[in-house]
């Protein structure tokens, strides 16, 4: 990774570490994209929701222009025990007081029919859809060369 690359990335994590806010209840960190190389059609998004409010919300939708098409998508393991994406059109609940984790082989906002390519150290625009708190806007910066620590996050978890 490039200096330029390195910094950009902390910069664009430490912008993120203090969180997109809606009326201080839904909180957004972590979050970072990739695709799977400079001519992917495709791309995802993972982050950390956190609702720190004393009612249940729920991810309802995901928007953005740099892809012809957004959406909720989550892993499932067939009956012959291929891992297959599907879309979750109902959304992903993020109970009052926890976090929903999207992460690599789980949940994720998955974008399809890129109009750009994802480069390290870009910001993606993208509109999170809540059912209660509303619209969140964040940007999420592309991070080519991110290992999740142990190769999928835990889904939920209490705060």
């Amino acid at each position: 990774m490039s200096l330029k690359s390195a910094l950009l990335a902390a910069v664009a994590t430490v912008t993120l570490a203090g969180a997109a806010l809606a009326d201080g209840l839904i909180m957004i960190e972590d979050a970072y994209a990739r695709s799977s190389g400079m001519n992917a059609k495709a791309g995802a998004a993972f982050m950390m929701i956190m609702n720190k409010g004393d009612a249940d919300d729920r991810l309802i939708d995901a928007r953005s222009d740099v892809a012809a098409k957004v959406e909720l998508h989550t892993h499932k393991i067939s009956d012959d025990g291929v891992a297959k994406m599907m879309h979750v059109e109902e959304g992903f609940a993020i109970p009052a007081g926890e976090t929903h984790m999207l992460a690599r082989g789980g949940d994720h906002v998955m974008f399809m029919g890129l109009k750009q390519s994802f480069e390290q150290g870009a910001m993606i625009p993208v509109t999170l859809v809540f059912e209660k708190a509303g619209e969140i806007e964040i940007e999420i910066p592309v991070d080519l060369e991110r290992r999740d620590e142990d190769g999928m996050m835990h889904k939920k978890h209490s705060n």
